[in-house]
């Protein structure tokens, strides 16, 4: 009776007095009433409609209408996860509607025909009906893009591109918010936060997840929250915020079972689909099936009675040695379960003495470098100053303390951050050529002092773009060039490069450094790759260094998975070498923009004049460091000490050319402040400063809306390189 009522109210409403029916379009008509029925989940109706408009379509030669009707058909099998019936009504619809003019429902087809193979991991079929969907739009100029770019990405994630898939997810968050994009901007930032995830990259995981949660408040999407709420309970658990663990998962589990319930409301179709099955099967073969069935289960019975009297003979005589290795057993596990809390106990003693020591040094490293932003920096404006001659001496050893006691630091926190596998190891395209060219042009000056013959030698079978890290494997030869360098005196120095072979598009190529300097004794080999060790105190007094660059070495060649070999003998020199897997890429590089970006970049003063910056630093120091040093190139400034008062300054006056923001403020800190102004100021650009801890890093800060990164201290040229370069962007997109 209720679905008699309904039904008399939807025909009301669509198509006004009941006279007017007959007046309507029928295929028009049982097309609407499909799409009703289906809003209210009772798909067997709205298959059956649906089935009804394609029979007067095809009486009437209607190949429009045909086609929807396909198209209705075929959404409804999707939804009920009958991909190949959907496929299957898709292609009907493509068939039929590829006969008329191009329109935009062709183009919905081949994207709904994508959706389909990619629910089957069907990629290569998802992605050519997809880029074919994409051309009809663009040829009836039809914006979608945000839609199209969102399935790429996916396609492209799961085929193992993360790179173009992470551009296309950008692309689409950065675009500015409207009614229709919420549900495609909360995938989007999901999938990066599954990227994120997949990358042992958590804190980014967790910023992108929290983001599309939000979104997905705007426009809701059970499925989609479902999935969210999951993957934050699994990301907040690898970060131990078990709290926030439980409660994600618990709000998971409570969504999922209610869609589960509403989804039971879907067993109609089913039904649907078990009466038309009987209807087309014959009952003659029904019954001769059945028939055969009956044979093959009755001799089945026959070798399982023998087969079971067999088994239970076996059981008996097992049972018996059961129950004494049962009696083992248990006195092992007993044994077992003792020692295993013994071993968790002294786990967590050293897991929490490793996290006192991160914190520690993470604090201790950022509490010096906030003085020492201080130290070098007046120093750098006592320079630029003109002073006394006799005072040169003294600013400029003070300068190089500074510069000593930076460097200490940095190669601290950076045994740290690896020894906490706070590290993580990229993937990415570059020319290993141009890398190791780069490197030598930059220490060539360093080999001159030493009056050192510096060669570089590749082996032309090396391939020029592979896939690897190159950020730590700059690290590996700069540390290794260094100490050969600063360790010869009027002798050679020489970077060789070989290729093992290639085995199924890995590269394995040897590396080798070799010396002709001091040499290192043998008893001090075994623990040369130790922090703060050196070959004695005499070479430590003598030469200089810390004793860290061979221990980060170490660590960075095990990270990219290999192994450092050293052979050494005393005043005649010392060989390091090691040995790389690396997948070639087909990827073409730039020559020169390659070497392009190893070069400071070159700015024009006037970029940077009257510009109007705002310093948000809560330290009077650095304050009036970061003052003069702005204004010394003509900028103006203003100067807030928290991120509240930023927050409103910003909103309020609005004025400003660029924000120099602090991320460790009193209140809320420079990474929420920037959060914040990004909610009505999108193109303001923001530098972040730093003294940079354990558990910060480059892209985290990003993340929150910000430009730029400049580390405290400063480097002069690199801050007036990046203050430059952000200005140039937002001019260029003004």
């Amino acid at each position: 009776m209720k679905k008699v009522i309904l039904l008399l109210l939807f025909t009301t409403i669509v198509f006004g007095q009941k006279n007017a029916i007959n007046k309507i379009d029928s295929v028009a008509y049982y097309i609407k009433l499909a799409d009703f029925y289906k809003q209210k989940n009772n798909y067997k109706l709205s298959l059956s409609n649906a089935n009804n408009a394609l029979e007067f379509a095809s009486k009437n030669k209607d190949a429009k209408n045909k086609a929807l009707a396909y198209t209705s058909l075929g959404t409804s099998y999707f939804e009920l996860k009958k991909i190949n019936d959907a496929i299957a009504a898709f292609s009907k619809s493509i068939k039929e509607l590829s006969t008329l003019p191009i329109s935009s429902d062709l183009a919905l087809s081949y994207y709904k025909l994508g959706m389909c193979h990619m629910s089957l991991e069907e990629y290569v079929r998802a992605e050519a009906y997809i880029n074919k969907s994409q051309e009809i739009y663009s040829a009836l100029k039809i914006e979608n893009q945000e839609l199209i770019d969102l399935q790429k990405g996916i396609i492209y994630k799961t085929k193992g591109k993360v790179k173009l898939a992470t551009e296309l997810f950008n692309n689409i968050i950065s675009k500015p918010d409207s009614q229709d994009s919420f549900k495609t901007k909360a995938e989007a930032l999901y999938q990066l936060g599954i990227i994120e995830s997949k990358n042992n990259r958590y804190n980014l995981a967790l910023n992108y997840l929290n983001r599309a949660l939000e979104k997905n408040k705007i426009d809701v999407n059970t499925e989609q929250r479902i999935k969210i709420l999951y993957a934050l309970s699994k990301a907040n658990d690898k970060l131990l915020n078990l709290k926030d663990s439980y409660r994600y998962l618990k709000e998971h589990v409570t969504l999922r079972d209610s869609l589960s319930k509403l989804n039971n409301i879907r067993l109609d179709a089913n039904d649907y689909y078990s009466i038309k099955e009987n209807e087309r099967i014959d009952l003659f073969a029904q019954l001769n099936k059945e028939s055969e069935a009956q044979q093959k289960t009755n001799q089945f019975m026959k070798l399982i009675a023998i087969l079971a009297i067999a088994l239970i003979s076996i059981l008996s005589l097992l049972s018996l040695s059961l129950y004494k290795n049962n009696i083992i057993r248990t006195q092992s596990n007993k044994l077992l379960q003792e020692k295993n809390s013994e071993l968790e106990i002294a786990k967590e003693k050293a897991e929490k003495a490793s996290q006192a020591r991160a914190d520690f040094l993470s604090t201790v490293s950022h509490e010096l470098r906030t003085p020492l932003n201080a130290i070098n920096g007046i120093t750098h404006l006592l320079i630029e100053e003109n002073p006394k001659e006799s005072q040169i001496h003294y600013l400029n050893s003070l300068k190089f303390s500074g510069n000593y006691l930076l460097t200490f630091i940095n190669e601290i926190l950076e045994i740290n951050r690896i020894e906490s596998n706070n590290i993580e190891v990229e993937n990415i395209d570059f020319n290993l050529k141009d890398l190791l060219l780069n490197i030598k042009d930059s220490l060539q000056e360093l080999a001159k002092v030493n009056n050192n013959n510096f060669v570089l030698e590749i082996d032309e079978k090396v391939p020029n773009a592979v896939i690897s890290d190159p950020t730590k494997l700059s690290q590996i030869f700069i540390n290794l060039i260094n100490n050969a360098l600063k360790f010869t005196k009027n002798g050679d120095v020489k970077v060789l490069v070989e290729l093992f072979g290639i085995n199924e598009n890995v590269a394995t190529i040897h590396f080798e450094v070799i010396d002709t300097g001091i040499g290192i004794a043998p008893e001090k080999q075994q623990t040369i790759f130790d922090s703060f060790s050196q070959g004695s105190i005499e070479i430590n007094r003598k030469y200089g260094g810390t004793g860290l660059g061979l221990a980060i070495v170490k660590k960075l060649v095990d990270l990219l998975g290999g192994s450092i070999t050293l052979q050494s003998e005393l005043n005649k020199g010392s060989s390091f070498y090691f040995d790389l897997e690396m997948k070639v890429s087909t990827r073409k590089f730039d020559l020169e923009k390659e070497i392009e970006l190893e070069i400071p970049l070159d700015y024009n003063e006037e970029i940077l004049a009257n510009k109007h910056v705002l310093i948000v630093e809560d330290n009077k120091i650095n304050q009036m460091i970061t003052k003069k040093m702005v204004e010394k190139k003509g900028m103006l400034t203003s100067i807030i000490d928290n991120g509240e008062d930023a927050v409103e300054a910003i909103r309020s006056e609005n004025n400003f050319d660029l924000i120099l923001m602090d991320v460790h403020l009193p209140g809320i800190n420079g990474t929420i402040a920037t959060k914040e102004i990004r909610k009505f100021n999108k193109k303001i650009p923001v530098i972040a400063l730093t003294a940079i801890s354990l558990n910060e890093n480059r892209d985290i800060l990003l993340s929150f809306g910000m430009n730029d990164v400049v580390t405290k201290p400063f480097d002069p040229v690199n801050f007036y390189n990046v203050i430059a370069k952000v200005l140039s962007k937002s001019k260029s997109i003004a």
